[in-house]
């Protein structure tokens, strides 16, 4: 089975008309995109957008073969015109079934907001999902769903689509993720594909043919990942949108709930706002048994604080304590931390203060703790496939 993408952009194409962002400055040649529109087997056209017949033109296709064209979302502009020879538009309701002349089977997919989805099963037995832009699948239960060779959706606008597609079989490790309605909300080029390829997915120009089942192209979501930044720089909003689109995240937070201290209670409570309701929390410096089980993936926010916890656990700062055996004790806690993040199988998303390009502590256990930190910071990043420095919000890869 094979999909034409006569476009793969938001409603309004990107760039938007007259928008001035500098998502939608930049977003020329291959970055520019139409409103998303899918041809299957130049048989079935999901979604008429403007101008589809040029675009199927342009990629070599005619939609002389259309015999069925359905829609996904509601339509608020002017009426599209339906260029001669194609059939009305129509919808399948949801939970149909609609099998078409070519051996197609097209079913209905409830979604939690207004619109419909559409699993398409080929002739050959591959199947795909469509979904609209802001849509994701309701009332899916773990197991219910056989795996999608291909699934195109909303992955910017709504990962937690591909955490519940994932959560319940539906998206697997060979499962072909293209993300579709494209819009300005993430800068296009480099940055668009970085941020995809850690969500499994990945993004392609208007016009591009996909064969349903080749997966050779499916981007590797990286076992280990370390965040590095400074105070408000963006990492730990980066770290957990590495991972919004997986289900049941185990998020470790190493700081503690500091009694009585109200300026971090807040702190707290608006990481804990922001993250999925699907994700479980555990408060603990304990580090190692986590990564040597199996599991979830882990987003370990931060490593900094850890430090800190095992900085007081060994007398670090105290300089007889020091020396009697205290820094022995640190490198073994930090080597063995690093032992368990070369040998987990989990994926790991971990963030860190970069702190060693201000200004030097006044402290002699303020350089130490400083320095301490960028041995470990350097450690662990030694054993992870990425590695990301975060500045004014703007991730920099540093590895991977």
């Amino acid at each position: 089975m094979d999909v034409t993408l006569l476009g793969t952009g938001a409603p309004a194409g990107l760039p938007r008309p007259d928008c001035p962002c500098a998502t939608c400055a930049t977003a020329l040649g291959a970055d520019a995109r139409a409103a998303t529109a899918l041809l299957v087997d130049g048989a079935l056209l999901l979604d008429l957008t403007p101008g589809a017949a040029f675009a199927a033109a342009r990629a070599g296709h005619s939609l002389a073969g259309v015999g069925q064209v359905l829609l996904t979302h509601p339509h608020d502009g002017p009426a599209v015109e339906v260029p001669a020879g194609l059939p009305q538009p129509g919808r399948v309701p949801d939970g149909r079934e609609l099998p078409l002349p070519t051996g197609h089977r097209v079913r209905a997919v409830a979604l939690d907001s207004p619109g419909t989805g559409y699993s398409v099963t080929g002739p050959d037995g591959q199947r795909l999902l469509y979904l609209p832009p802001g849509g994701a699948p309701a009332g899916l239960e773990e197991g219910s769903a056989e795996t999608y060779d291909m699934v195109l959706a909303d992955v910017v606008g709504r990962p937690d689509a591909l955490a519940r597609l994932r959560a319940v079989g539906a998206v697997g490790p060979t499962t072909d993720v293209v993300a579709v309605h494209l819009d300005h909300d993430v800068p296009p080029g480099p940055e668009l594909r970085r941020r995809l390829a850690a969500a499994g997915a990945r993004a392609v120009p208007d016009g591009t043919t996909l064969v349903v089942g080749v997966y050779e192209d499916v981007p590797d979501v990286p076992r280990r990942t370390l965040v590095l930044g400074g105070a408000r720089s963006g990492k730990s909003v980066e770290a957990e949108r590495r991972l919004e689109s997986f289900p049941r995240v185990l998020y470790v937070a190493t700081g503690g709930s500091r009694g009585g201290d109200t300026e971090w209670a807040a702190r707290v409570a608006t990481h804990r706002d922001r993250r999925p309701a699907s994700w479980r929390t555990v408060e603990t410096c304990d580090l190692v048994p986590l990564l040597e089980q199996d599991g979830p993936p882990l987003l370990i926010d931060c490593l900094s604080l850890w430090l800190t916890d095992a900085m007081d656990s060994v007398g670090a700062w105290d300089d007889a304590e020091w020396a009697d055996g205290g820094e022995r004790a640190l490198r073994e806690r930090v080597a063995a931390l690093t032992a368990a993040v070369r040998a987990t199988r989990r994926t790991v998303v971990a963030v860190s203060n970069e702190v060693g390009s201000g200004i030097v502590p006044a402290t002699s256990s303020g350089r130490r703790y400083r320095d301490e930190l960028g041995r470990l910071n350097a450690a662990f990043a030694g054993e992870c496939e990425h590695v990301l420095l975060v500045v004014a919000g703007q991730a920099l890869p540093l590895r991977g």
